[in-house]
């Protein structure tokens, strides 16, 4: 049996007990839609020599860590950075899309426009479409926030991470609950967006660069690219969805993204 074949098996059997254990459908679905993900995980090709082996890794502190990867990435980061006129230290922003498993990675530059620099297959995350809403749920979670420099965990057991700021000040004011939602390397998760160790080295460097001339990085997360055909899909999640669409339609309109604040209990893009 293939490898792949037998991550599967296992992965179907562990749902079948959690299921019989959890009185809830929805555990199942997660850990099937965990399991294709990995049945149909892409890979993006990057231009650096590889990380260390894990035993190597996890010996060191955060310094040698983060030593290490820029030793191997930035000589030719730099050159990735300029073919696309971009530069380390540009503001940054990062938009998720849960359905395609997608993570655009874009810079503003010196005249303000924004550019896409990468867009990085998600290698996984859990859970199905719609909000991280409880501790526990297995949901990665949708909406507005943003990473400052103390959420730069270099020290993470899945080789690079940051905090994502889930839950915000939204997520409170609707009693929603969890954390430590993150996005790191390795390829699998439970809430949080996992990039491989290759990819999260090249987004870790770029975040922790851009945060060293502003104050944070957004972080977009939607269920989907919110066009109006795609909202026309009836779904549970749809009222909530709706309050994401104005700050998504900004960005894609404008290139420019929103100011999104809490205004009656709601997302409200500026």
């Amino acid at each position: 049996m293939k490898p792949r074949t037998l991550l599967l098996a296992a992965a179907l059997i562990a749902a079948c007990l959690l299921v019989a254990r959890a009185d809830s459908l929805s555990v199942l679905q997660s850990w099937l839609h965990v399991a294709m993900q990995t049945l149909s995980r892409e890979n993006l090709p990057l231009p650096y020599p590889a990380p260390p082996a894990s035993e190597k890794w996890s010996s060191m502190n955060p310094a040698e860590r983060l030593a290490n990867v820029r030793a191997r990435l930035l000589p030719k980061l730099h050159d990735e950075l300029a073919a696309k006129h971009c530069k380390l230290g540009q503001p940054a922003l990062i938009r998720i899309f849960k359905e395609s498993r997608e993570l655009e990675l874009w810079l503003q530059g010196s005249t303000s426009e924004w550019t896409l620099f990468r867009t990085y297959p998600i290698a996984c995350f859990s859970g199905t479409l719609g909000p991280k809403t409880r501790e526990g749920d297995m949901q990665a979670p949708e909406g507005f926030y943003r990473v400052t420099a103390k959420q730069l965990n270099p020290a993470s057991s899945y080789h690079l991470a940051f905090n994502i700021g889930y839950p915000n000040a939204y997520d409170l004011s609707q009693h929603r609950t969890g954390s430590l939602i993150m996005i790191h390397g390795d390829t699998c998760s439970v809430g949080c967006f996992a990039m491989t160790d290759p990819i999260i080295e090249e987004i870790y460097l770029i975040v922790q660069a851009a945060l060293t001339h502003t104050p944070n990085v957004p972080v977009h997360s939607f269920p989907f690219r919110m066009t109006k055909e795609r909202m026309k899909n009836p779904d549970p999640a749809h009222k909530f969805w709706e309050e994401l669409v104005p700050a998504y339609e900004v960005f894609e309109k404008e290139k420019r993204v929103p100011q999104v604040e809490m205004d009656g209990g709601r997302y409200r893009a500026d």
